[in-house]
């Protein structure tokens, strides 16, 4: 989203992105230093370079190498532990943010707005809250269950006035949260699904938070937004696919499906390519479609996937590989070419998430014409027709997903309806234009209501 939406608004808005100095992130760009802050509190100083994208697109890189500049992933070394001053780094970036907002850092320019998104920026809102200042906000939730949770100690050290430190403000049962804050300070929240922005309103899905998530929708300040996705997902023209495909002529899917048959050394078979690609945790219901496997076999088909997540479930896989070598290939990790043939050359994407706020998985299969099996939930409700462009289940048990199991196979063996799915599926549009036309609105409300001008809505 931080890399789609802001080219999608720049035929409007001057839109400038802000992120960490991540050491992959500095060594691929030419990266010129344009500005300075300060230490403030416990969080060190730090640079501000710039990038220029080759399409214009200007990106702020907070260069800070104690913090940033580290082997493994954003939040944590290569084993998948978390950084212990995960909360540092990020408060780091946050008041960052908030500090550019103020018009510091020396940068000649300054934003009318800040769109911050999930727990590592949702202190930003807050930092400006506390400084009383009116630059207005938004947070965009794209998963409530990571919420950013950190000791009352740290209070000080990041900058947080201990009068914050309650139920209105950042205290999460006794510890502070980062997202909480974020949700109580920021003008407006915005989450990445209209269905998703009503579930966490609810205890099933607010992690905690449904009470003051129910009060913003309540005041009208709680949105769902749809993600969308980039104009690459084309089959016609994607350079990463073994062969070219549309809806008239499916031809080209066919050559992307003996592409994956070979990669992932499942053998010659006339029935169904169901794929997996996903990271491998519990939020995902990768144990339920573990147990799905068995069936899908049993039944002539075939299973691939691609993924990592947790080391349970990364095993669980691999021994269902090594049981059915024929009918079950597995690629630990993530390569974005295996993947894109992979959504390219199945049949149907098995996605039983328990929650799922937007997903993107179930819209680049049905570009690609893999008919999605999903839960019934989150953006999987918002994007899926049901019996059209995919199958949705509402029980979330293994009944449920075996049922739209079932309904996929009887699908697969009447040519007429497959074919016909397959083209409603790749019929669907889930570019970015109406979204970012929706945030734009959004924006241009709350500027309006900062300087009580009368708003005339965009068309």
């Amino acid at each position: 989203m931080s890399a789609a939406l802001p080219r999608a608004l720049r035929q409007s808005h001057d839109i400038r992105v802000l992120i960490p100095g991540y050491r992959r992130v500095l060594a691929g760009h030419r990266v010129t230093t344009v500005g300075r802050l300060g230490n403030a509190f416990g969080l060190p100083a730090c640079d501000i370079g710039r990038i220029d994208m080759p399409d214009g697109l200007i990106i702020y890189a907070l260069l800070c190498p104690d913090l940033y500049d580290r082997e493994g992933s954003p939040y944590g070394d290569g084993s998948g532990v978390d950084w212990s001053d995960n909360d540092v780094r990020f408060a780091r970036l946050a008041m960052a943010a908030a500090d550019l907002a103020c018009g510091w850092g020396d940068l000649g320019w300054r934003p009318d707005l800040l769109h911050v998104n999930d727990w590592p920026t949702a202190l930003a809102p807050a930092y400006l809250a506390w400084r009383e200042q009116a630059v207005p906000s938004i947070l965009t939730i794209h998963n409530l269950a990571y919420q950013g949770l950190f000791e009352r100690e740290r209070l000080s050290l990041l900058g947080i006035p201990e009068s914050a430190f309650q139920i209105d403000g950042v205290e999460f049962y006794g510890k502070l949260s980062f997202l909480k804050a974020g949700t109580f300070y920021a003008s407006h929240v915005t989450t990445v699904s209209s269905t998703y922005a009503r579930e966490i309103t609810t205890p099933e899905f607010g992690c905690g938070l449904d009470g003051l998530l129910r009060t913003r929708a309540e005041q009208g300040q709680l949105t769902g937004i749809l993600n969308g996705i980039d104009e690459s997902w084309d089959p016609c023209r994607d350079s990463h696919l073994a062969g070219h495909f549309d809806a008239a002529d499916l031809s080209g899917k066919r050559m992307n499906t003996a592409y994956v048959r070979d990669a992932f050394s499942l053998g010659v078979s006339r029935g169904p390519l169901f794929a997996i690609i996903s990271r491998l945790v519990h939020q995902k219901g990768i144990d339920l479609a573990i147990e799905a496997a068995e069936a899908i076999v049993s039944q002539g088909g075939q299973l691939a996937v691609i993924g990592q997540g947790e080391g349970q479930f990364e095993a669980a896989v691999q021994e269902l590989a090594a049981r059915h070598p024929r009918a079950i290939g597995v690629q630990i990790g993530f390569d974005e070419r295996e993947a894109r043939r992979l959504y390219a050359g199945s049949d149907f994407l098995l996605m039983p998430s328990r929650f799922e706020p937007c997903g993107l998985s179930q819209m680049y299969a049905q570009r690609f014409g893999s008919l999605p099996v999903a839960h019934k939930t989150g953006g999987l409700a918002d994007t899926i027709q049901d019996g059209v462009t995919g199958f949705l289940f509402s029980e979330l048990p293994l009944a449920g997903l075996m049922d739209g199991v079932t309904r996929a196979f009887e699908s697969f063996g009447c040519k007429r309806q497959l074919t016909s799915m397959r083209r409603a599926a790749m019929s669907r549009s889930y570019g970015w234009q109406r979204s970012a036309l929706r945030y734009s609105n959004a924006y241009s409300k709350l500027l309006a209501h900062r300087s009580n001008q009368p708003l005339r809505e965009a068309a």
